[in-house]
């Protein structure tokens, strides 16, 4: 696993960012994300490509997803990465899960170039490439757009209704409402354990223990999930 060293505010800090831009997403105009969906017209053309690590970082799971992916037929889940906390006893703290990857890269559930989970795939799968980032623009001016994937694979430019922008596009706020709440409860759950437990997240443990991470030696990471930690060792 890559060892990424991240510049943490506290995280109240943290917590009040996140509902900041829960706030934001939810006074986001949806007549403004159906018109972002319409001109950039998106068509599967089943090339997988985004089911791949070449494309996509990690698949995020949540909450609602996991229980379904557990009942597949498949060891299908792992703790996300780029753990958020490491506390001074040396275990992680991560916000949540993520679909496994095969050797090559690409999702456990792609066969044969086509996803063999389709009618149960993860929200965020089913919206590809419709995912709202917070970006600036040429001239700086922080703004919510869709930029996943742009001309990277796929068809562009093709025609959408207004009826299925509108579907897109209230998906698409339901799954970013969904994340952003989750992350939020995250942050409590880890700021309300480390108060009992008299811990604290310390970067120089974090960093020494990505390193034992990276050369195979033994983790341990504790999972957010449901409203609870789920231990795992890596």
């Amino acid at each position: 696993m890559e060892l990424v060293i991240v510049a943490r505010s506290s995280i109240e800090e943290q917590i009040l960012d996140l509902r900041k831009e829960l706030h934001d997403l939810l006074e986001f105009p949806i007549e403004k994300l159906c018109e972002i969906i319409k001109e950039v017209g998106f068509e599967c053309d089943m090339c997988s490509k985004c089911c791949t690590s070449d494309f996509n970082d990690h698949i995020f799971i949540l909450d609602q997803e996991v229980s379904c992916i557990r009942n597949l037929p498949s060891d299908a889940l792992e703790p996300a990465p780029y753990f958020e906390f490491c506390d001074n006893t040396g275990t992680f703290y991560v916000s949540g899960y993520a679909l496994r990857t095969k050797e090559d890269g690409s999702c456990i559930f792609l066969e044969g170039g086509r996803c063999n989970i389709y009618e149960h795939r993860p929200l965020i799968c089913k919206l590809y490439p419709y995912m709202l980032h917070r970006e600036a623009d040429h001239c700086g001016k922080m703004d919510w757009r869709q930029i996943s994937g742009l001309n990277e694979h796929g068809v562009y430019h093709s025609e959408i209704t207004d009826e299925e922008c509108i579907r897109i596009a209230n998906l698409t706020i339901d799954y970013e409402t969904a994340y952003l709440e989750h992350q939020i409860c995250f942050l409590e759950k880890v700021n309300e354990h480390f108060k009992k437990q008299n811990l604290k997240h310390i970067q120089s443990i974090y960093d020494r223990m990505m390193r034992k991470l990276s050369k195979g030696e033994k983790v341990r990471v504790m999972v957010y999930c449901n409203g609870r930690f789920e231990k795992h060792y890596l």
